[in-house]
């Protein structure tokens, strides 16, 4: 029977207040962009003609509906984003370096996004999709924990492939070693991981990614692994395979949503394939795609709103091939 979604993503929600110049009076001034994880994931998804949902908590606020209106008008389903009446949706403020690194400072103790519970995950609704993504955030306090280990039980019952994404941000963490035991569990679960370089040296102990990845491998059987290494591009390992290409020079602005775009990017790919028999020139090209969809990300501000059209990464890629 045909799935009503090609990806639903649960978890985090938020405005990312990015900085942006200063006032007349010297003031830093903050853009309220809508962000969180998933749905950047969900919004290139979409730009690829993708059919995706989110399910998540804002808060019944300026805010809340503010990102509401967002998901509608990049086409996410917003039928399973619940409102939480007592907590204010969640903010982050992002401060952003020369290089287009960033800093986090989150204002979420608590937030809405993490007062969802675990009577409120809908089966019938998780049963309709073929990808189901998550990552860490969802899972840093116990009554949302409980919601996100009822929604992967339903969806890998339902035989939905698993995509997971850590996402470490340690300022939201009461202890490291509660972020390496979720991680773990996401581990146990998913068939698909995109981890970062410092969240493969956190969790294994290992300078070396491909020491690190083959810990993981050993230890959790995930069936494809990609490693994002930032301006350096990234890796896929797939049944004995390691591919890898690298990234694209591009005037990086800042860096938030690439990771996000370059998972969202894989995710279409791997839709539109036979993920069981991927090959090698496969991996390869999803890998270069992914790395020049996550650069464009990088010369805008936001990621929700700054996904890139397929047009616009197939123009980047011939470009860079003269």
């Amino acid at each position: 029977m045909a799935k009503k979604y090609d990806v639903i993503a649960m978890g985090e929600l938020l405005i990312d207040f990015t900085m942006n110049g200063q006032s007349g009076q010297g003031n830093a001034l903050f853009e309220a962009c809508p962000g969180g994880a998933p749905c950047n994931v969900l919004a290139l998804l979409n730009k690829m003609g993708k059919r995706t949902a989110f399910f998540g908590k804002v808060g019944k606020d300026q805010f809340g509906k503010l990102l509401r209106n967002t998901l509608d008008e990049v086409k996410i389903d917003t039928s399973h984003l619940l409102e939480e009446e007592k907590v204010n949706t969640t903010l982050a403020f992002v401060h952003t370096f020369p290089d287009g690194d960033r800093e986090f400072s989150f204002y979420r103790n608590p937030g809405a996004d993490m007062m969802l519970k675990e009577d409120e995950v809908d089966a019938a609704f998780l049963k309709e999709t073929k990808i189901f993504h998550f990552g860490t955030l969802s899972m840093t306090h116990e009554g949302v924990r409980e919601a996100t280990k009822k929604a992967l039980d339903i969806a890998k019952g339902s035989g939905a492939l698993i995509s997971f994404d850590p996402n470490l941000r340690p300022p939201l963490w009461s202890s490291l070693a509660l972020a390496k035991e979720q991680m773990e569990y996401g581990f146990g679960f998913c068939d698909i991981l995109k981890i970062s370089d410092n969240e493969i040296q956190f969790v294994s102990g290992k300078e070396d990614y491909d020491e690190g990845i083959a810990y993981l491998q050993e230890r959790y059987k995930i069936p494809l692994i990609f490693l994002t290494m930032g301006k350096e591009g990234s890796r896929a390992y797939y049944k004995g395979m390691r591919v890898e290409r690298k990234g694209f020079s591009v005037q990086t602005i800042e860096t938030t949503g690439a990771g996000d775009t370059f998972c969202g990017s894989c995710l279409n790919y791997i839709l539109e394939q036979d993920f069981e028999n991927l090959t090698e020139e496969q991996l390869g090209k999803m890998l270069t795609f992914a790395n020049a969809a996550a650069a464009l990300v990088t010369t805008r501000k936001g990621a929700i709103k700054a996904m890139p059209e397929k047009e616009e990464v197939w123009k980047l890629l011939e470009s860079s091939a003269e």
